[in-house]
């Protein structure tokens, strides 16, 4: 990137959506134009990196607080910070938010935490590349789409469940894990009393009903465990399992919550019975929701509706973590059917903005506009960053997305903070 683009891209992204400078004004902007290339991501000609900045609403406050909390742990190392990513397939994949937590981790040279992931094989469906489940008894999936809605549903939008009288599941990291170890897993069911969960590992166990889980305390670092239930009685059918929260209490960092649904909409995750609930338990920082795809592709699409399902949204998260700041990701640009390009995309994006305005804590990265606006997604595939479908990216595409959104928040976080690029 040439000097002059530079400090171009780096002047927009320091302005919020009226124009105005955050917050906090730093005397000098000379400290970061030497050291502005925080990622390792490529530059295109048809990607507008002068849209890359995050945009507040009329209250920011919330971001202040967030940036002071991760100022805190670049200067202390401790301390840790939650962030839950929401979406559909974009998050059940994994890609994305798994490099935006890269970034975090290298930039402020602090791993550990760690993640919340759901056993997507037992479901028999594509998972994230950073965890694998497995199993030998028989699960039956269900999921918070329209078709085949089911419930019980976990904040992840699924659950499994299984009748067997004697099974087995666990997890394993691998070796795209950027948290690859924990000590402290918490397994999200449903205390179905007909049934007992126990570690195949030694492990200190507590049942924490009233919150939804069973901790299990190791004595070292591990990167997988195996579980047995067993069926001490016939009264009550069915063990559910809602997903992991695998932790490192030794080390301060970042952990990630990606909770991807594919095929879910803005209203899917309204669906989840038990949202809330665990939402509340995971006490996220910052919260992303990166829903909108699936919506726009409907016929009966109307941004009313839209916002009132993100309304709705928002006041749960709030509900769940009244203190946790939150980013809209405007929905990314997508054909129909593959032949015809999504002008509801467009409306979908003022949307954003006015949810924005109308929601406290509420902040837009403007993805649509950033990668080029309408139409833009044919671009993508050209250079190898989309899916043939035009509306999934390929794991390159979504290693830069995850790149851009780094650095979007990255350097909202240095212009209002005293800290500077090391």
């Amino acid at each position: 990137m040439k000097r002059s683009t530079t400090i171009f891209y780096f002047l927009f992204a320091l302005i919020n959506l009226n124009g105005q400078e955050p917050k906090k004004k730093k005397d000098s902007l000379a400290y970061t134009l030497d050291n502005l290339v925080i990622s390792s991501a490529p530059t295109y000609t048809f990607i507008n990196y002068n849209e890359n900045k995050i945009y507040y609403g009329k209250d920011s406050s919330v971001f202040m607080n967030l940036y002071r909390k991760m100022e805190n742990l670049q200067k202390t190392k401790n301390n840790q910070i939650k962030i839950v990513h929401i979406g559909g397939s974009h998050v059940q994949g994994g890609t994305w938010s798994n490099t935006f937590l890269q970034n975090f981790t290298d930039r402020f040279n602090a791993k550990g935490s760690g993640y919340f992931v759901f056993p997507y094989k037992l479901a028999k469906t594509n998972g994230q590349p950073y965890a694998n489940s497995f199993s030998h008894g028989k699960w039956t999936k269900c999921r918070n789409v329209t078709k085949g809605f089911c419930l019980p549903l976990g904040m992840n939008g699924w659950s499994v469940s299984t009748n067997d009288s004697a099974d087995y599941f666990g997890i394993v990291l691998t070796k795209y894990a950027v948290n690859n170890g924990f000590n402290v897993i918490k397994v999200y069911h449903n205390f179905n009393p007909s049934f007992e969960i126990q570690s195949l590992a030694k492990s200190n166990k507590t049942d924490f009903k009233e919150l939804g889980f069973t901790e299990f305390k190791f004595d070292t670092i591990r990167d997988s465990v195996a579980f047995t239930v067993n069926k001490i009685d016939t009264l009550q059918r069915d063990f559910t399992l809602y997903g992991f929260s695998l932790e490192d209490f030794s080390t301060p960092g970042y952990y990630l919550a990606g909770l991807g649904a594919n095929g879910a909409s803005t209203n899917s995750f309204l669906r989840c019975n038990y949202f809330v609930p665990q939402l509340a338990t995971l006490k996220p920082d910052l919260v992303v929701l990166s829903l909108g795809v699936n919506d726009v592709q409907a016929k009966n699409f109307t941004k009313k509706s839209f916002k009132a399902s993100y309304d709705s949204l928002i006041y749960l998260i709030k509900n769940a973590a009244p203190e946790c700041a939150i980013i809209l990701t405007t929905t990314t640009d997508n054909y129909i059917r593959r032949r015809y390009a999504n002008k509801r995309t467009e409306i979908a994006r003022e949307a954003a903005f006015e949810i924005m305005e109308s929601n406290k804590d509420v902040a837009v990265w403007d993805m649509f506009k950033l990668m080029g606006g309408y139409k833009s997604i044919v671009k993508w595939n050209k250079k190898g960053l989309a899916a043939k479908d035009k509306v999934h990216f390929s794991p390159k595409g979504y290693r830069l997305l995850g790149e851009l959104m780094f650095e979007a928040i990255y350097k909202s976080y240095l212009y209002n903070t005293n800290t500077t690029i090391k």
